[in-house]
């Protein structure tokens, strides 16, 4: 287990990391004609919309790779930042060490890790997509602590043959994210399993749908059953409080969106916001939230109507007025996903 060296990245930090993101993305474009990109886009939304879980790689050749690129890796390094940054808050001055990304393709989730925890560590990416693997490692190079030689960049079958070594001399941090959906039921299992026989810690995410949200909740029990703690965004590691059918638990993440990303989406605005679910879990006890807040909060006159997910496990909706002071100054600053009440330095 890694040793506290460095609080999470700052908001600054972020931000820069995202620029950088964008601006490689870019460069990749300019050479990509735009009918290729538009076609690839096309397959590939379809692609991920769809409920087909496969067993060979969605990602064919360069073309296919660069249009995933511009279409999904803006959104994907902003769900699982996100996820990073609510599981960071948990961990308070633990830094992962060395990090595994199961099923990265193009290393968004190693970009998100980077802007979450300052500072170099051992990386592996582990994809069964050459192609995406290539555009990864070219990526990469724009980034500081990506392109040196303490990261690998592994083709791999994700699926039950999948070793990621074991707890003692396994990665600090695994992260599993967008893959659940296009395995099998049994390679989902395996491909948890692993990652928590190998992880200190493991952080799932998922689409923000009811099968993504379901997927989730399967592997959440999963981690639990091999003695994990939940660390985000659940504030207990009891069993979810939702009724299975009638709700899901998801959040969402605001992505900007260049011109050229606009271009290769189709779309007019300058972001978007990408639906996601995920679960962080960890072996050693962590210090979840009071309570997480589960939908955009309502803010009406003199008064803040916030959905929360608490610790019995329970939901509540909860109601803060002006007479609550300082409380309800925060409310009205509170965002979907945010832990309740906020922590202050007092």
């Amino acid at each position: 287990m890694s040793t506290p060296v460095s609080p999470a990245g700052t908001a600054a930090g972020t931000a820069d990391t995202a620029e950088t993101l964008r601006g490689a993305l870019a460069a990749l474009l300019d050479g990509l004609p735009p009918k290729a990109a538009a076609q690839a886009v096309d397959r590939l939304i379809a692609n991920y919309r769809g409920r087909t879980p496969t067993d060979a790689p969605v990602l064919r050749d360069r073309s296919d790779v660069v249009a995933y690129a511009a279409y999904r890796m803006p959104a994907t390094f902003e769900a699982v930042r996100s996820a990073l940054a609510a599981f960071a808050d948990a961990v308070p001055g633990w830094v992962p060490g060395s990090h595994v990304d199961v099923g990265g393709g193009t290393g968004a989730a190693t970009w998100a890790v980077g802007a979450t925890w300052a500072g170099e560590r051992p990386v592996t990416v582990l994809d069964w997509a050459e192609p995406a693997l290539a555009l990864g490692r070219e990526i990469a190079a724009a980034h500081p602590a990506l392109r040196g030689g303490g990261v690998e960049w592994r083709r791999a079958r994700i699926g039950a043959a999948l070793d990621l070594g074991g707890s003692e001399g396994g990665p600090d941090l695994v992260t599993v994210s967008y893959v659940l959906k296009e395995l099998t039921d049994a390679d989902r299992a395996s491909v948890v399993d692993a990652a928590a026989a190998a992880g200190q810690a493991v952080v799932i995410v998922e689409p923000g749908t009811p099968d993504g949200y379901a997927r989730v909740i399967e592997a959440r029990d999963r981690l639990i059953g091999a003695g994990f703690h939940v660390a985000a965004p659940c504030p207990h590691s009891a069993a979810c409080p939702i009724v299975p059918g009638e709700d899901w638990c998801h959040f969402s993440a605001r992505v900007s969106r260049s011109s050229l990303h606009r271009q290769v989406k189709g779309g007019s605005l300058a972001y978007e916001d990408e639906k996601f679910a995920y679960v962080a879990a960890t072996r050693f006890p962590p210090a979840p939230a009071a309570s997480r807040i589960v939908r955009r909060p309502q803010i009406r006159k003199g008064q803040v109507l916030l959905d929360l997910c608490e610790t019995e496990p329970s939901l509540r909706r909860a109601t803060v007025t002006k007479r609550h002071g300082a409380l309800y100054r925060a409310a009205r600053d509170a965002d979907w996903g945010d832990a309740w009440p906020p922590v202050t330095d007092e």
